[in-house]
């Protein structure tokens, strides 16, 4: 019974690491950007089909993504604890599985959105990947800098919606990219500071590091905190949503600012990942309050 059992466990493994592979959670804030930028975009009758679409390309693009990024880092993931258990550093899949994986699932994913979407969303959605992998993935070892590298692939699936929604790339899209894009500062550097130890032993210049009073880290954190509480309320200012929204978003931020203002007063990991949860509160918040102003000013 406990061969029968073990071996049931075994058959599961494998079929889950190809899922951990895609990174799930990362998967999910991809979602809900890219959907909140097709609503954003869309002019006319919501297209269902095309929406489902977008998707499900973009979705493939992103776990193939995922996958190649961990099959680029699987050495660093192994002396990482945070890391060590993903499918390459524990064995479960092998270099070679990951590598054709990885590379497949993007152009299925680029494909599909090329021939059921458009031709932006596609150059969107590859442009992603290939920053992502070739700029931000190599550049982790090399300088702090990567942070904001890599803020600019985190911040393009809303573009892949309005793209996929609008055949065009125009102001509304780029602003939900600056929210994004700012949005990430705080979120990455409390990740940062909660494992720098991590990244430390695997060898990735993250600033917390490098910076070890943390000076720099949480100056970058409230920083780009007050840039995102003027930036998520420019949909207000550029007609994409109405008063109610402005406000809200108003609030949101200075929430978050003074999250990040109270994580700064002390610097343990305990606030730090108090600043990380409400960094993931915040976003989906956000956007859901940007389409329900839409919906009602509709």
């Amino acid at each position: 019974m406990n061969e029968l059992r073990a071996n049931a466990l075994s058959g599961f493994e494998r079929p889950w690491a190809y899922v951990t592979l895609t990174k799930p959670d990362v998967t999910f804030l991809v979602v809900i950007t890219t959907v909140a930028g097709f609503y954003l975009g869309s002019r006319g009758p919501f297209d269902w089909p095309l929406l489902l679409n977008t998707l499900g390309g973009t979705l493939l693009v992103a776990g193939g993504t995922a996958a190649l990024n961990q099959y680029i880092e699987r050495e660093m993931d192994s002396l990482m604890r945070r890391t060590a258990a993903r499918p390459l550093p524990s064995g479960v899949l092998q270099p070679r599985e990951v590598l054709i994986f990885g590379i497949s699932t993007i152009v299925l994913g680029a494909a599909w959105l090329l021939l059921a979407v458009n031709w932006l969303a596609a150059l969107v959605a590859v442009a992603t990947s290939v920053l992502y992998l070739g700029l931000y993935t190599p550049l982790k070892t090399r300088t702090t800098l990567s942070t904001a590298v890599g803020a600019i692939p985190g911040a393009l699936p809303p573009l892949i919606g309005w793209a996929a929604a609008r055949g065009s790339l125009s102001l509304g899209g780029w602003v939900l990219f600056a929210i994004l894009f700012f949005w990430q500062f705080p979120h990455f550097m409390a990740i940062a500071w909660i494992y720098r130890e991590d990244y430390a032993r695997a060898g990735i210049q993250m600033l917390p590091v490098v910076d070890k009073k943390g000076d720099a880290t949480f100056r970058q954190i409230i920083t780009t905190s007050a840039i995102l509480v003027w930036v998520s309320a420019l949909p207000s200012v550029v007609g994409m949503a109405g008063i109610p929204y402005f406000f809200g978003a108003l609030a949101l931020g200075m929430i978050l600012l003074q999250v990040g203002l109270w994580a700064n007063r002390s610097r343990t990991n305990v606030r730090a990942k108090w600043l990380m949860h409400a960094t993931v509160a915040h976003i989906p918040i956000l956007l859901a309050w940007l389409v329900l102003d839409r919906l009602i000013t509709r």
